[in-house]
């Protein structure tokens, strides 16, 4: 007999736990969203905020205090300094916008620190800035991504099981023509896109797209739960972030579509004798060991970029483990119970033909 990880025949009551799972993810959800509230939203890196980063390494660990006192009176406006990396000898000097040019800061910056500290030698790594136009443009693609990629993922879903083309162009013409029409008027894409994205929602449980709509709660739920932990964790949200995010978010759906294709394949064979219910809690079983293994297979290489990639990709794997480790559940516990509330496809509810009836004149 071969091995399996999980026995074919394991029926845990998935289904009957959503209600318990639903809570946990609502606290989760609530508890990072009130820390973005009391903390003024999320916080952003220049890539989105805009300013400039100097990147400085010395030969010995410099206390946190020492070098922010060395540069209090070379005028850099929202001065920040953050230790970076695994040691103890690399920091990252942030400020805000500033005219001056990147020569001039990095003058500024090698002065300071030559004039106050003295047992010391440092090199500048390197030195990145954002101006304020590019800061905000860059956040309203990176929020506009976030979301075609949702719309995309549904209109997939949609068709791929319900055969509904038809209704996911429609809601696709109708969404596209919404945002262009809004965006006509002046409505500022940070609002346009989160709107849009309710409207997608709506949309999809008046054309009764079922999957569509149980995949968008799952990787809504899947991102607010990991901005919600970047928040709590004071991480910055930058372009790094928002590439871990469109990463997780296909990573997520990828387990979401394996259930879903076995619950279609089981709706088809057993629909006359199992309950809804039972037809998904069963899918879910038996996809169980291979969304088990993949996600840990996955989870063990991240857990070792974070830990060994270093402070340039840390914060990145910080999103993705968090994320991957959300996404497996939410494929078991949030994507395919909820397609529960909303119904079988109406397809589906059709009695299946009889042996012998098929091509009967």
């Amino acid at each position: 007999m071969g091995f399996s990880f999980i026995r074919h025949d394991t029926n845990v009551d998935f289904v009957g736990m959503r209600h318990k799972a639903y809570v946990l993810s609502i606290a989760l959800i609530v508890v990072g969203l009130l820390s973005m509230v009391f903390k003024g939203g999320l916080t952003y890196g220049i890539d989105f905020a805009g300013g400039a980063i100097v990147q400085v390494k010395f030969d010995r660990p410099v206390p946190d205090d020492t070098l922010k006192k060395s540069l209090s009176g070379a005028s850099l406006p929202g001065l920040a300094v953050q230790r970076f990396g695994e040691g103890e000898t690399e920091y990252l000097i942030r400020m805000s916008h500033t005219d001056e040019s990147a020569e001039v800061l990095r003058a500024a910056v090698t002065e300071a620190l030559t004039a106050n500290i003295k047992d010391a030698t440092f090199v500048v790594q390197r030195l990145e800035m954002v101006g304020p136009k590019v800061g905000a443009d860059l956040k309203s693609k990176a929020v506009e991504a976030l979301y075609y990629a949702v719309l995309l993922i549904a209109i997939y879903i949609s068709g791929r099981f319900e055969r509904r083309w038809m209704a996911s162009a429609v809601m696709a013409g109708t969404l596209a023509g919404g945002m262009y029409l809004l965006g006509l008027i002046g409505v500022p894409k940070l609002w346009l896109v989160p709107f849009s994205l309710v409207l997608t929602m709506v949309l999809c449980w008046k054309l009764r797209l079922n999957f569509a709509l149980g995949a968008i709660v799952a990787l809504v739920h899947d991102v607010l739960i990991t901005l919600g932990v970047l928040s709590l964790l004071n991480r910055e949200v930058d372009l790094n972030i928002v590439a871990a995010i469109l990463t997780l978010v296909g990573y997520s759906l990828n387990d979401t579509i394996i259930v879903y294709d076995r619950i279609r394949e089981t709706l088809r064979t057993h629909r006359k004798e199992w309950t809804y219910a039972q037809i998904i809690n069963t899918s879910i079983n038996q996809t169980l060991s291979r969304t088990i293994l993949t996600g840990g297979t996955t989870l063990v290489v991240i857990l070792a970029l974070f830990v060994l990639g270093g402070g340039v990709i840390h914060d990145f794997a910080l999103t993705m483990l968090v994320g991957v480790f959300v996404g497996i559940l939410s494929s078991i516990f949030v994507a395919s119970p909820v397609l529960l509330h909303f119904g079988m496809p109406e397809e589906e509810k059709e009695p299946a033909p009889r042996v012998g009836q098929e091509g009967a004149v």
